[in-house]
């Protein structure tokens, strides 16, 4: 089985699903709900009455930023952290696919599923849940990721292609 993959450094952290698999579905899917917050749920409430056909896109998008941001800023402020389940380990991941990514070194044992907290490096920063299994001993393939979260990864990996591009097009110039 040939796997597609492109380089891109992103940080994971994560454990064997069997560790405790009660707790990583119960954050997997807090991370999905984690992009709910007040002002995001009634900004959908307001597109979806169409309150919002006279206003700007983009300009409404950086208002909910600037929200979270000034939330992020607070919660900082009163030294409060998300609550996050502890993971086991942490490593770094060298090249991705639309299904599959690599580690840099052998990390995993072959055949076991694994839940891990990946760090994307899109804006907003924010950790992403997704659950694997292990296909070599740096080779995973991702068997669960919420649909928001895929098509996310799915424009980074292909960011991430169109970069290449064009540094082997600069490169032959």
């Amino acid at each position: 089985m040939e796997v597609r993959l492109v380089p891109a450094p992103i940080s994971i952290s994560f454990s064997e699903k069997s560790v405790d698999e009660e707790a990583f579905i119960r954050e997997y899917h807090q991370l999905a709900e984690s992009d709910e917050n007040a002002i995001t749920q009634w900004l959908k409430l307001a597109k979806a009455r169409g309150d919002t056909s006279d206003s700007d896109p983009i300009l409404l998008q950086l208002v909910v930023e600037l929200h979270n941001k000034i939330d992020a800023l607070e919660m900082f402020l009163k030294n409060e952290q998300p609550k996050r389940v502890s993971l086991m380990d942490r490593a770094e991941i060298d090249s991705i696919g639309f299904e599959h990514f690599h580690f840099g070194e052998d990390v995993l044992q072959e055949g076991t599923q694994y839940y891990g907290r990946i760090e994307m490096p899109v804006h907003p920063k924010r950790d992403v849940g997704v659950f694997f299994v292990a296909k070599t001993k740096a080779l995973a393939e991702i068997v669960k990721m919420h649909e928001r979260d895929e098509k996310e990864w799915n424009a980074y990996m292909t960011a991430r292609e169109r970069v290449l591009i064009r540094e082997a097009k600069e490169k032959k110039q």
